[in-house]
């Protein structure tokens, strides 16, 4: 069995040692609130170390970042690529440091194709792109180049949560082919994420050949809920929270490998 602190270590390594645009896909077998809450907490972690941090809300069922941070209704690429605004109108800055655009949808084939390169453009400009997604009904993530980037698999504790994680990845391993996938455990101590991790691992590697990569864990807080209520991240909020300092310790490792690496990689290559 691989080494839990040796994967979370190596699988933040590579996440971002390719070349920019570094682009983070991730979906969550969570309770949906709670993906929108650590994707906030996570760019505003990598925003106060100094990265230029793009969060793009592909979500159409769920309950995305662009909602929960009240820019939902405002104009999506899905708008730009069909000419209808320019790509600055979409990209709002949001107080707690990073910027925040929506995909929007597309009807028709020609219609993909241009909202695919007005996200590639968009992508190019950015420094870490993050991706709030989730699975369209055909079972795709909307884009080509997420099913392409790295992806993350957001899950906590409970049983239900760890069955629907691993029957998504099982998913994706069928649909894009063996490749890696990270994990990120939330709601968690440092010794319950580890059993998850494990226990994920083993059964991925054993029954669909695929490897997973710990991307580390984020503790349960009472603190990040009094930080949404007030419309701020916990890290802001609530600098000496455990959540804080979990998402600090993150977002360090982010930027650390972020600088001066050449090349791509994927979790576990």
């Amino acid at each position: 069995m691989a080494s839990f602190d040796f994967d979370q270590a190596e699988g933040l390594r590579r996440m971002l040692q390719g070349p920019r645009p570094r682009i983070v896909t991730f979906l969550s077998a969570t309770p949906e609130d709670d993906k929108g809450a650590m994707l906030v907490n996570l760019g505003a972690s990598l925003a106060q170390t100094g990265n230029d941090v793009l969060i793009v809300d592909a979500c159409d069922r769920e309950y995305g970042v662009a909602r929960r941070l009240g820019i939902s209704r405002a104009a999506s690429l899905a708008n730009v690529a069909r000419q209808e605004c320019g790509l600055n109108q979409v990209l709002h800055a949001v107080p707690q440091g990073f910027s925040v655009a929506s995909l929007g949808t597309s009807q028709r084939a020609e219609d993909t194709r241009r909202l695919a390169k007005t996200f590639d453009v968009l992508v190019k400009q950015a420094g870490i792109v993050m991706v709030d997604a989730e699975l369209g009904q055909d079972g795709e993530l909307p884009l080509p180049l997420m099913a392409s980037s790295e992806i993350v698999v957001q899950v906590g504790t409970s049983a239900a949560s760890i069955t629907n994680a691993y029957a998504l990845i099982k998913h994706l391993s069928h649909q894009l082919g063996r490749r890696p996938f990270g994990i990120l455990v939330t709601g968690a101590t440092e010794a319950e994420a580890k059993v998850v991790y494990d226990n994920m691992s083993t059964a991925a590697t054993r029954y669909l050949a695929v490897t997973l990569n710990s991307m580390g864990s984020v503790p349960a807080d009472e603190y990040l809920q009094r930080a949404a209520r007030l419309g701020r991240a916990v890290v802001d909020a609530f600098p000496l929270a455990g959540a804080s300092v979990a998402f600090r310790q993150l977002a360090g490792k982010f930027a650390l490998h972020a600088m001066g690496r050449g090349g791509s990689a994927h979790f576990g290559s």
